[in-house]
């Protein structure tokens, strides 16, 4: 019996150690500081690279998802993305990044990518977004 209460007391005493390192460590000390400070937040803007290059390793599917998650941003940066995909070999994706541009009052940057790409694709996509609206 005693051996069993000084196993429980054992875990009880790591577990509580555990727990004061988790509360006390180093960085929640420097990451409180930082915002008591009122340091600026670093943020990066290659994060469209960063997406960019994922994007392609993605699945059809995967993409259209992506582009709809990023038209709910709504910024400069993910408009960059959006007219990425505007380009994807997908016809879909493409199409769905079409369909977010021209959501977000971005129908005449859809209208100049489809001029300046003619073709039955462009003719396609051009179809979908009218049925669309």
């Amino acid at each position: 019996m005693s051996l069993i209460a000084a196993a429980a007391l054992l875990v009880l005493t790591a577990g509580i150690l555990l727990g004061l390192y988790a509360w006390l460590a180093p960085r929640r000390a420097a990451e409180a500081a930082r915002v008591r400070e009122g340091a600026p937040l670093q943020a990066t803007t290659a994060w469209t690279n960063e997406a960019g290059a994922e994007f392609a390793g993605l699945s059809e599917a995967a993409r259209c998802d992506l582009v709809f998650a990023v038209a709910a941003l709504d910024d400069e940066r993910s408009q960059k993305l959006l007219e990425h995909a505007l380009d994807d070999p997908a016809e879909a994706v493409s199409l769905a990044a079409a369909h977010a541009l021209a959501g977000h009052g971005r129908r005449s940057l859809v209208d100049a990518y489809l001029s300046s790409h003619p073709g039955a694709r462009a003719d396609r996509i051009a179809q979908a977004l009218a049925l669309l609206d």
